[in-house]
């Protein structure tokens, strides 16, 4: 019984432990709240670039593309475990408006929307179209035009929480989108005065994937149109990738070892034609790898917080250790007796220990909760500071964000009480130790004096 009364009475007796108590409960909060708010936008990023590549990706760095593709489709239709493909054109481009002098330069990508949408989440990104992405490509009021769906951040200005505001029916804009196209070989597929392909495509939906720089360059043109625009039509038709989604229960790593499997049984049965050497050109990645440089920098930063707070929780051990040196410097007569009446030296250690234990315990509650109560505010929070102070944590213009994360993982909530607990601990275990070893005739002695 002696176990726990006396850490609770040194526990409400000496004021210094409240600032073991309070270190703990602030790097409990501290941590609590950043690393939930750092996990949501890195969780939340990850699956934007899922949503915009699909599960796997068959494509080429080249501008040039590959061929023979068609029938690598006709297998992939075969494969039980894929349940959707897209074939893809990629490329760059310039856009200008007619009557106007000014050319932007784009990225154009080349799409069937229905079998886009099936592998991946462009469908979900659609304004106009969201319900029936197959006719993403249908201009209202011009059902001959041909139609282009454009990144939001290139038609639409957001608010200060990253919405966007949408008229009733899409407006009417033209496009004039050119490009200089290349042949199989890389050189410029046409010469003279019709080096540049032009093509006059209306506006017709805008695609918000929630990727800044996709958002801001992207044009999405029907596939056949982006084919000739680009040259890739003719007698040896090429595209530049094919995204693929796996059937539910697939993982990522058999789906991707599969298909890389069978391009490169497709490879082989085409090296004696003539634009192999263009296969050879094109990888096979999970969606993980084809856009880790686009996910790797917002990993990096989850590292670096991690290692800051390994130290923050390294400076809490030292805070621990010095009140408990205090402390136990402070009851060496307690100490002296328990050992004269024949307390062990491992009770001793035991009572100091349970003393950490419920310091720890008690700090991160606190600490817990407070920082659970600030995340589910965190939001009501930062509108209040906007609306009288035009201040925000995340500017909206920058970061495509709506509002801030405030999920609270219970996995990762209890990770990171049951390390504050045992830093209490660890920081307690050499005054504890210290604690026990000392002779009871010493102490006594030194209490005398």
């Amino acid at each position: 019984m002696y176990k726990f009364i006396l850490p609770m009475r040194y526990l409400l007796k000496r004021r210094i432990t409240f600032l073991a108590i309070t270190a703990i409960a602030l790097c409990v909060f501290i941590v609590v709240v950043v690393m939930s708010v750092m996990s949501g936008l890195v969780g939340d990023f990850r699956e934007k670039n899922h949503r915009y590549a699909g599960d796997c990706i068959v494509s080429s760095d080249s501008l040039v593309g590959f061929a023979y593709y068609e029938d690598f489709l006709n297998e992939l239709d075969k494969a039980e475990f894929v349940k959707s493909y897209s074939p893809v054109i990629r490329g760059y481009g310039l856009l200008r408006q007619p009557n106007t002098e000014t050319n932007i330069g784009i990225e154009i990508t080349g799409i069937d929307p229905f079998r886009h949408s099936q592998a991946t989440g462009f469908g979900d990104s659609l304004y106009y179209h969201r319900n029936n992405p197959g006719e993403a490509f249908k201009v209202y009021n011009k059902p001959d035009a041909r139609g282009c769906v454009v990144g939001i951040s290139r038609m639409h200005t957001s608010d200060a929480f990253n919405q966007y505001y949408h008229p009733d029916v899409p407006g009417h804009y033209d496009f004039e989108i050119s490009c200089f196209p290349l042949n199989a070989k890389g050189a410029l597929a046409k010469a003279g005065a019709g080096i540049v392909n032009t093509k006059l495509f209306s506006y017709s939906d805008d695609s918000h994937s929630g990727l800044v720089k996709i958002d801001e360059n992207m044009i999405y043109l029907p596939f056949d149109d982006a084919q000739k625009l680009f040259e890739m039509g003719g007698a040896t038709k090429r595209i530049s990738a094919i995204h693929i989604k796996f059937q539910d229960g697939v993982s990522l790593h058999r789906g991707t070892e599969e298909v890389a499997k069978m391009w490169q049984e497709h490879v082989e049965k085409n090296e004696d034609k003539s634009y192999s050497n263009l296969l050879q050109l094109v990888s096979v990645e999970n969606w993980m790898r084809y856009r880790a440089s686009t996910i790797a920098p917002m990993e990096k930063e989850q590292t670096m917080l991690s290692i800051l707070f390994f130290m923050l929780g390294i400076i809490t051990v030292f805070v621990i250790f010095v009140v408990f040196y205090m402390i136990i410097g402070h009851k060496t007569r307690d100490i002296g007796i328990l050992k004269s009446v024949g307390v062990s030296n491992y009770s001793v250690i035991g009572i100091f220990m349970i003393f950490a234990g419920i310091i720890g315990v008690i700090g991160a509650a606190i600490g817990a909760a407070g920082g659970c109560a600030f995340l589910l505010r965190i939001n009501e929070m930062e509108d209040w500071l906007f609306e009288n102070y035009k201040w925000q944590l995340w500017d909206r213009t920058v970061y495509a964000i709506g509002e801030i994360p405030h999920e609270i993982k219970i996995d990762v909530l209890a990770v990171i009480i049951l390390s504050a607990i045992g830093a209490s601990l660890l920081g307690a275990l050499i005054p504890s130790v210290q604690a026990g070893i000392k002779k009871p005739a010493e102490v006594l002695q030194v209490s005398q004096v």
